[in-house]
């Protein structure tokens, strides 16, 4: 079933989903089940996996000369989607990046998605690799996330990059990325809600948004959305904090602030354990809080570790 068809089934109940990581290249799926096992009980109703885009390294030859080599830290999201839904019967709901690939490498890999009965995708531009200053898209490919919902689309539409074939149109639901505390390239957020609104033009039919700890900016977000003409439900992200490096790691990765209140509480823990606790007392909080004011539903960024998620999620749903 879709994301959008979910959210409008529980007729203003409040849904809970999460998203994880695939393996390191080397695990087995179980890696991925020890995460998902615990969570079972809280009806999930769809499951996110994130896609991570090769990257380069530069290896030195006996000659002196420098090979450029592709890696791939991570396997694809396609495979781990199929097991999901085959030892859980639920919704997944794959990522689909601009970076790294071409528009008929995404075609190739949305027809295998559609094979498989899947039909629900979140598309998003993707961050640079490491070795980049800035997104670089590739040769033939797309350079912002609107483009890729335009693909999407289109091939909703029946259109496909393969003229010379005829295939029947797809049926994907879209989920698009949104910013309460906007995107760290947009000019400001007036320029990030016109992006935000053009993806959801282009065909979008949900928003799921960047992690936040601060419920209010995610009020004011869907306040201004609202108002910039942007209609479409708003699923919440929240993520909890768990280790003493995520207290300058995720200000600094995802470019967002912690508010007063927590960020003095974790300035007082001596440790993980003390940074995991307060992580799921804030996430109690947050997610009480989003469901009163009636989310569609609270994203959970679990990281493939489901302890705190769990914790979070007994005392909520």
């Amino acid at each position: 079933m879709k994301v959008i068809d979910h959210i409008k089934k529980a007729k203003g109940e409040t849904l809970f989903s999460f998203e994880i990581l695939p393996p390191l290249k080397g695990k087995n799926i179980q890696s991925i089940y020890d995460g998902i096992d615990p969570l079972m009980e809280y009806d999930p109703k769809f499951i996110n996996v994130t896609y991570h885009r090769e990257e380069y390294v530069y290896k030195t030859h006996a000659n002196g000369l420098l090979e450029k080599v592709s890696i791939r830290k991570r396997p694809g999201t396609v495979g781990i989607c199929a097991a999901i839904i085959n030892k859980y019967n639920v919704d997944t709901v794959p990522h689909l990046i601009c970076g790294g690939f071409s528009k008929d490498e995404t075609e190739n890999a949305l027809i295998d998605l559609t094979f498989l009965g899947i039909d629900n995708v979140l598309v998003l531009r993707g961050d640079p690799i490491k070795t980049e200053s800035n997104f670089t898209p590739h040769p033939d490919g797309h350079q912002y996330a609107k483009q890729l919902v335009d693909q999407v689309e289109d091939m909703n539409k029946g259109n496909y990059q393969l003229e010379e074939v005829s295939l029947d149109p797809t049926d994907f639901c879209v989920g698009v990325a949104g910013y309460p505390e906007k995107h760290f390239e947009a000019m400001n957020l007036g320029s990030d809600l016109q992006h935000l609104k053009e993806k959801v033009e282009a065909g979008a039919d949900y928003i799921v948004t960047q992690m936040f700890f601060d419920n209010q900016k995610y009020f004011d977000f869907v306040e201004k959305c609202r108002a910039a003409g942007i209609n479409c439900p708003i699923i919440p992200g929240i993520k909890p904090i768990k280790t003493l490096k995520h207290i300058s790691f995720l200000p600094k990765f995802f470019h967002i602030d912690f508010p007063d209140e927590l960020a003095n509480d974790l300035m007082k823990c001596k440790d993980n354990a003390a940074v995991t606790q307060l992580g799921i007392e804030w996430g109690i909080q947050q997610a009480k809080e989003l469901k009163a004011a009636g989310a569609p539903c609270i994203h959970f960024y679990t990281m493939s570790k489901s302890d705190s998620v769990r914790a979070i999620a007994k005392e909520v749903f």
